[in-house]
């Protein structure tokens, strides 16, 4: 079947008649010529992972060819603290690939996404983008194995309180309106993450749901489809950006921190990931979760101390990584199980026609979704530095695949219970236990450093610098210090409301 774009959300895609990933710059003139495109933004993560602009006026296809083949100069030092200012010059170059129509401006904008190149012209070796350029690229060249992700996620949305039809406290899974207040921000939120390039799962409210000081704080949650990881860390960083812009459209707040206040639900980044080869999906075998599946398991649970360094980024995320909570402590992995810190969710490997039983009139065909299988890694949150995170994962798999003892790794630390309930204490005490602060996740990583550093993937200066500043919050024993100074544990949620 020839591939149809007509039904594509994305306006380029449509009009250009291609995929976003065979864009070339002569489309991109092309559609700015067509369509009266005035101004067009390049955007950036910078050191924070929040997305960054810098804006040109269209004046004329001279412009237009330069800016698009030379990109511009901007100063990393401003972006990135740990760059010294006397060399701080770098090129933001623009990908192609990522050009979208901007969902809210008044004046017709494209946005691209940039790469970050040095003085020298070669990508910067510790832009986050470029290393998880490196770590995907390190994998298959290695194990011969593409990865593909998606992320989950999860934010909260907070307004005036509105008294009519609330929704019970904690109890907002799945809530539809008029209980759930904020469907219709996710679903306009939803659509321009579409037509920016996001390619979507779905959307729904999330158990998060409570009043307080005449605000309502409703938790939403946003998940995508796999796509290939790099692709899966560009998405989620403009939808960070869309949502946040929307919201402030409509007066609303969004956070994406890991902990809002005591007792309710945390906000997580859940990451599911799947190995493929050529088209298809490794990790499901004659039905069956295969072996590669679990090397990867191990890959990730073994290296999982040090990943929340890219992931689990300040103070706060650790007083969301506490028991039951539905957040992992425990190194461990099972099926369905959300206490695991890895989890196998149904996957469709019964390869049972469920639409012909549901609707007696369809045909009774073969089906084969096993496809859709992945395994999620539980622990990140909206703090992360989504690129480093994703190379990370990238690295876990590498790890997995190459571990002599990955099978065995998988085999010990299998769970098929709920590790909270007070009946299986015993198996959580032969478990290892996540970092319990920023401290314990830079001495992790301190520990771990030589293997994201193989095949120079990590820099050894950027895993230093990622240590330097988890051990300057100085939170080594931040759990026992704010038990009983509740005061102080909410200056601190506030501190790191806004981040990532």
């Amino acid at each position: 079947m020839e591939p149809q774009f007509s039904l594509s959300p994305n306006p380029l895609v449509q009009y250009l008649d291609k995929p976003a990933e065979e864009f070339t710059k002569a489309d991109i003139i092309r559609y700015i010529e067509e369509n009266d495109i005035e101004l067009i933004n390049f955007r950036y993560a910078g050191g924070d992972g929040r997305l960054k602009e810098l804006n040109f006026v269209v004046t004329s296809l001279e412009q237009l060819d330069q800016i698009l083949s030379m990109g511009e100069r901007v100063d990393g030092s401003s972006l990135f603290k740990h760059i010294q200012a006397g060399s701080s010059d770098l090129y933001v170059i623009p990908r192609y690939r990522t050009a979208f129509l901007n969902p809210f401006s008044e004046i017709p904008s494209l946005e691209i996404l940039c790469s970050f190149f040095d003085k020298y012209g070669n990508p910067w070796a510790d832009a986050p983008q470029h290393i998880l350029h490196k770590a995907h690229q390190t994998l298959q060249e290695r194990t011969g194995f593409k990865l593909e992700s998606l992320g989950e996620l999860e934010y909260y949305v907070i307004s005036a309180q509105d008294d009519l039809f609330e929704a019970g406290d904690q109890r907002g899974y799945h809530e539809a309106e008029p209980f759930s207040k904020f469907s219709d921000f996710r679903k306009e939120a939803m659509l321009a993450i579409a037509q920016s390039g996001g390619i979507m799962k779905y959307g729904h409210s999330e158990v998060g749901n409570f009043t307080m000081d005449g605000l309502i704080y409703e938790q939403n949650e946003i998940e995508f489809n796999p796509v290939p990881v790099e692709d899966a860390a560009d998405q989620m960083v403009v939808a960070k950006w869309i949502l946040r812009t929307l919201a402030q459209k409509y007066g609303y707040t969004v956070t994406f921190a890991p902990k809002i206040t005591i007792g309710k639900a945390g906000s997580g980044l859940h990451i599911h990931n799947r190995l493929m080869k050529g088209t298809g999906n490794v990790l499901v075998k004659d039905g069956h979760l295969s072996d590669i599946a679990k090397r990867f398991i191990a890959g990730m649970l073994d290296l999982s101390p040090s990943l929340t360094a890219f992931g689990n980024t300040n103070p706060t995320s650790y007083f969301r990584l506490v028991p039951h909570q539905e957040a992992p402590t425990n190194i461990c992995w099972g099926d369905r199980n959300r206490s695991v810190l890895v989890r196998v969710p149904l996957g469709w490997r019964n390869n049972v026609n469920m639409a012909r039983i549901a609707n007696p009139l369809e045909k009774d065909e073969e089906v084969n979704f096993s496809e859709k299988q992945t395994v999620e890694f539980r622990c990140p949150d909206g703090s992360a530095d989504i690129y480093l995170l994703m190379a990370g994962l990238a690295v876990a798999a590498r790890h997995g695949l190459e571990m002599p003892s990955a099978l065995e790794m998988a085999a010990k630390t299998y769970v098929d219970v709920d590790i909270f309930k007070t009946e299986n204490h015993h198996r959580a005490k032969e478990l290892e236990q996540l970092p319990a602060s920023c401290w314990d996740s830079a001495q992790a990583l301190a520990r771990q450093r030589t293997i994201y550093e193989q095949y120079g993937v990590f820099s050894p200066t950027l895993i230093d610098r990622v240590m330097l500043q988890l051990k300057s919050y100085e939170d080594e024993n931040i759990r026992e210090q704010l038990s009983t100074h509740q005061e102080d544990l909410i200056k601190l949620v506030d501190r790191f409301f806004h981040c990532g």
